[in-house]
């Protein structure tokens, strides 16, 4: 009897019966997102454009939002709604979500309606918090990403960067508004007349768009800081144009003397003001100070923080400017732009697998935080307010 030969393209190895693979589906997809109402220091910013809310309810989010949280924006409930968002009236549901978006850090109250695990996504502004905060978010074991601490895959603090772009521009803006306010002076040149003179303190990006608004505008500049690197950099990106310096006491004060707006743009965290009260009262009566990074310690000795409703003090006969959320002056611009950072953040982190797998990957990812699981993991908060500090590397691996 003869044996046919059965042809087969597979060879007997690939015909042997194999253990059987199944498609692992990546946890971390279609969270809940909460948008909770801004509620303190006159906050007119949100975290999210109704147009970003309709890609991540596509992307199969949920995504509630408090009633009027897009108000100070100009953006509508109905936009929200129509983008797919469901809406409340209680606050409690928008902060019981597994993601927050705030733009400010949340009051004790809002703490209290947060679940534990919760992922909270909000500027912390470290200058105006207490130790009572910290302890209140770690006795709700919170996972908590501040704004500042943000970083990309190139190290760079990419949100900062983003809303100290904004920052920049608008301190010079807000400025020419305020010195027209005081003395009638106009911040740009005109012919035959003498250009306002504008100091700015700080040379990073805050500094460099405040730097470029001003000579935009006409305005005769002068940028101080300590770092050369900084200052050689801003140099090359605005053709050399402006004049530099060390922060040296005797030729701060003579440049402070002649000018009409200064811009302070250098984060002070844990350190003594540039500007002395003694220097400040040797200024022009009329001139504007901006202190920008005021929620991160002081530039100017004698700077206070202000309100929307009370947007400067006056002291030694110069107008002080300490609003902690300056770029709230151009709400929807800032929103926009705050927008398409968490849209792209957030469909970022889907791709990975979501929140916890990219904590243990991405070592960028496990800066941003400075509370995971209830425990402090940023240093500079621990010393600053007497808290334990836990290495974040030690808790994630």
């Amino acid at each position: 009897m003869s044996t046919t030969n059965i042809f087969t393209p597979f060879t007997e190895e690939e015909l042997m019966p194999k253990e059987e693979k199944l498609e692992i589906i990546k946890k971390g997809k279609q969270f809940s997102i909460g948008v909770p109402k801004e509620t303190c220091l006159n906050e007119r910013r949100a975290c999210i454009t109704p147009d970003a809310v309709q890609v991540l309810i596509e992307h199969g989010h949920e995504i509630i939002i408090e009633a009027g949280a897009g108000q100070g924006s100009f953006f509508t409930d109905l936009q929200y709604s129509e983008s797919g968002a469901k809406i409340t009236n209680d606050p409690k549901e928008a902060f019981g979500q597994d993601l927050i978006l705030k733009v400010n850090p949340p009051t004790e109250e809002e703490i209290d309606y947060m679940k534990p695990n919760t992922y909270l996504v909000s500027a912390l502004q470290i200058n105006l918090r207490d130790k009572d905060y910290f302890l209140k978010l770690a006795e709700k074991k919170v996972n908590a990403i501040a704004f500042e601490f943000i970083v990309d895959e190139y190290k760079q603090l990419a949100l900062v960067r983003l809303i100290g772009e904004i920052a920049g521009t608008v301190s010079v803006l807000y400025a020419s508004e305020l010195l027209a306010l005081s003395n009638g002076l106009m911040l740009g040149g005109i012919t035959g007349v003498r250009p306002a003179e504008v100091v700015i303190l700080g040379a990073g990006i805050v500094g460099e768009f405040a730097t470029k608004a001003a000579i935009g505008l006409g305005a005769s500049v002068r940028v101080f800081d300590n770092s050369l690197s900084k200052l050689r950099r801003l140099h090359t990106l605005v053709d050399s144009r402006v004049p530099t310096s060390i922060i040296d006491p005797k030729e701060l004060s003579k440049a402070l003397r002649r000018a009409d707006v200064v811009i302070g743009a250098l984060p002070r965290l844990n350190m003594t003001p540039i500007v002395t009260e003694e220097m400040v009262m040797k200024m022009k009566k009329g001139s504007v100070i901006i202190d920008i990074t005021i929620d991160n310690g002081k530039v100017i000795e004698t700077s206070e923080l202000t309100t929307m409703e009370d947007p400067y003090i006056i002291k030694h006969g110069v107008i002080h400017c300490g609003l902690p959320n300056l770029t709230s002056r151009m709400p929807r611009t800032t929103t926009k732009a705050i927008s398409n950072f968490f849209l792209s953040y957030i469909l970022n982190y889907d791709e990975e697998g979501g929140f916890e797998n990219m904590l243990v990957r991405k070592n960028e990812m496990k800066q941003s935080l400075y509370m995971y699981k209830g425990r402090h993991t940023k240093k500079v908060i621990c010393d600053r307010f007497g808290l334990t500090y836990h290495d974040i590397n030690l808790l994630i691996f």
